[in-house]
């Protein structure tokens, strides 16, 4: 959930620090802090609030600074203050620290009762004074003392460590969270993810489970059970400008926008005359074959786009699925095996539920497929199988373009499920799929450009304190990803229900003039959709209805209407969303949110 930015090279340390911090930011933070080396002293500066907050505390000349760490906090341990910033230790060590320590409380005591004091409440301090203790104290050699501390850490972790006597050097440790090590002209960077040095390098390596580094200006080794390791030189696929705006006012529209060309180029590698191709990837489809039930565990978004999933690989290969919330899954003992595949959905590829969850079906025999954004992350090094999306980097904090790229690929894969499995016909396939590669992409474009209609909307729901969003089959799953999405970025508080649970309770919560969100995209159940339309209307609803372009909706039963464009039932879901990102998108403008970086959220959650 933070961020660390690490550099050690022939350029101004400072700089590019304060360069990556930035690049950064999209993962939410409550502060910021560096250490650095200045003419051979370890030196310090940190501060609440803003990056800018942290750097107008920088005096002097920082060009001979050539090594140093950063790092943005958000809070776990301990409120934003600049105490609690990091980086955390001592005037022979400094580390910054991505994770949680949790027997931190009983090392602070330890070393308490050993003379050291602390200044701050977080758990990272209490590691960086055990790591003071085994090297100035124990006098351990730097890597020695780092090991001797992780052995005694319970938690999760990545770690940017300076030492006061090695002016030259960054080490570096990981488990349970993100680093990476990037190659560049003239020096290496440390990260948390690739975002932060794309400006420089898209050469890195990722850091493995356990794994330690000594990182120079001239080359990092990696070790690994105390062994140096060689390990292949990974590119990045995107560049700095698919990382900056492009003269969008916010990451969130300009994610939005890109959204026909990530599905389109998802999906293009994976199509072969017509049907689904998934040989590139190095994933054997015919294991849909062999599995007597999927089961897809994600988090959030994600785990909405399982739930659409969910309904093709039922519908179209009559293959059994279950959908389950990642950080509940390995708290209820599931029942799987030999005969499941374990899907994670997961966009940065380091959610640490989804990761967990990963290793738990791994240890119980099930095969698992990783469906995720970010080549080389944890969860795709660790599943038996990878499918990439093409979504290039989203910066937003609210997903967009990744949920539909997500289900376009999900849907992709059902149809070949169902060619494997005998329920479809090659016909029948080619059919489906030329409507998913053409038809959808331009379908979300045609959205795209209604934009304006969308923000008409917007603006009748803007000054609401609550919000209801309603809709059968497909479209609860669109509802519920309508709800979040609208209710993370405007902060109006918004409840998704299948429609027809309303009288069973939820309806008691209707009231004059509360807006209902109701989606009916979906002919076979248009009828019934009306009906809960009009129950809500007839309490005093606002109702503003998102609808498939047949449905034959009386101007008694909507406020507002807005129609899909032509398109097949089952993909409307692509459409659909797009038009519910957008609306929350407009909302969220309307009431004056920061709509890229919204309160208490974090891009990716690294931590459980």
């Amino acid at each position: 959930m933070c961020g660390i930015i690490g550099y050690i090279g022939k350029d101004n340390s400072v700089e590019h620090l304060i360069e990556g911090l930035r690049a950064l930011e999209y993962r939410g933070y409550d502060s910021a802090g560096i250490a650095y080396f200045h003419g051979g002293t370890l030196r310090t500066c940190k501060a609440a609030g803003r990056i800018d907050a942290m750097a107008n505390r920088l005096d002097g000349d920082m060009t001979g600074s050539h090594c140093g760490i950063g790092h943005t906090r958000w809070a776990t341990h301990g409120a934003p203050t600049d105490a609690n910033s990091h980086p955390h230790g001592t005037a022979s060590v400094q580390l910054v620290h991505n994770g949680i320590v949790e027997n931190y409380a009983a090392i602070r005591e330890e070393l308490t009762g050993l003379g050291y004091t602390f200044e701050s409440e977080t758990d990272t301090e209490a590691a960086a004074k055990l790591l003071d203790y085994y090297y100035r104290k124990k006098q351990l050699a730097p890597l020695d003392a780092i090991r001797s501390m992780t052995e005694r850490l319970i938690g999760s972790w990545a770690m940017g460590i300076l030492f006061s006597d090695h002016p030259d050097t960054i080490f570096c440790a990981r488990k349970g969270s993100p680093l990476i090590i990037g190659v560049g002209d003239g020096g290496h960077f440390i990260a948390s993810d690739i975002t932060a040095i794309l400006r420089h390098t898209r050469r890195y390596y990722p850091l493995d489970e356990g794994e330690l580094a000594v990182v120079t200006q001239e080359r990092a080794v990696i070790y690994r059970d105390g062994i140096p390791t060689e390990k292949p030189l990974l590119t990045a696929h995107w560049d700095v400008e698919a990382a900056e705006r492009g003269g969008f006012a916010h990451f969130m529209a300009k994610e939005i926008h890109e959204e026909p060309a990530v599905i389109r180029g998802t999906l293009h590698p994976r199509m072969k005359n017509g049907l689904p191709d998934f040989s590139g990837d190095g994933f054997d489809t015919g294991i849909f074959k062999q599995v007597s039930r999927l089961h897809i565990v994600a988090c959030g978004t994600a785990m909405h786009a399982g739930l659409m999933a969910k309904l093709h690989f039922g519908t179209l290969a009559k293959l059994p699925c279950e959908v389950e919330i990642a950080s509940e899954f390995r708290y209820n003992d599931p029942i799987i095996g030999r005969e499941d595949l374990v899907v994670i959905i997961s966009q940065s590829g380091e959610t640490a539920d989804s990761l967990a969850a990963l290793r738990l079906a791994k240890s119980k025999g099930a095969a698992t497929l990783a469906i995720v954004n970010v080549i080389g992350s944890s969860i795709a090094r660790e599943a038996d199988a990878v499918v990439y999306t093409q979504a290039g980097p989203e910066i937003a904090v609210a997903s967009t373009k990744a949920y539909s790229v997500q289900t376009a690929l999900l849907y992709l894969l059902a149809v070949e499920a169902a060619l494997v499995r005998g329920m479809l016909t090659p016909a029948d396939a080619n059919a489906r799929l030329s409507a998913l590669f053409e038809r959808a992409p331009d379908a979300v474009s045609e959205m795209i450009g209604r934009s304006d209609e969308i923000k008409a909307l917007a603006d009748k729901i803007a000054a609401a304190e609550d919000l209801f969003f309603i809709g059968r089959g497909a479209d609860s799953h669109l509802a519920a990803e309508g709800s979040l999405k609208l209710k993370e970025i405007s902060y109006i508080h918004s409840e998704a229900y299948a429609a027809g649970e309303l009288k069973h309770g939820t309806i008691s919560l209707i009231v004059p003039s509360v807006p209902v969100i109701a989606l009916c995209t979906v002919p076979t159940l248009h009828e019934k959709m009306i009906s809960n339309i009009r129950e809500v209307k007839a309490r005093g609803a606002v109702t503003i209805v998102l609808c498939s372009s047949d449905a034959d909706i009386a101007d008694d039963a909507a406020d507002a209407v807005l129609r899909l464009p032509e398109i097949p039932p089952e993909l409307a879901f692509l459409p659909a969303v797009t038009a519910l990102q957008l609306l929350a998108y407009h909302t969220a403008a309307a009431r004056g949110c920061d709509i890229d970086k919204p309160r208490n959220l974090a891009k990716s959650v690294t931590v459980e």
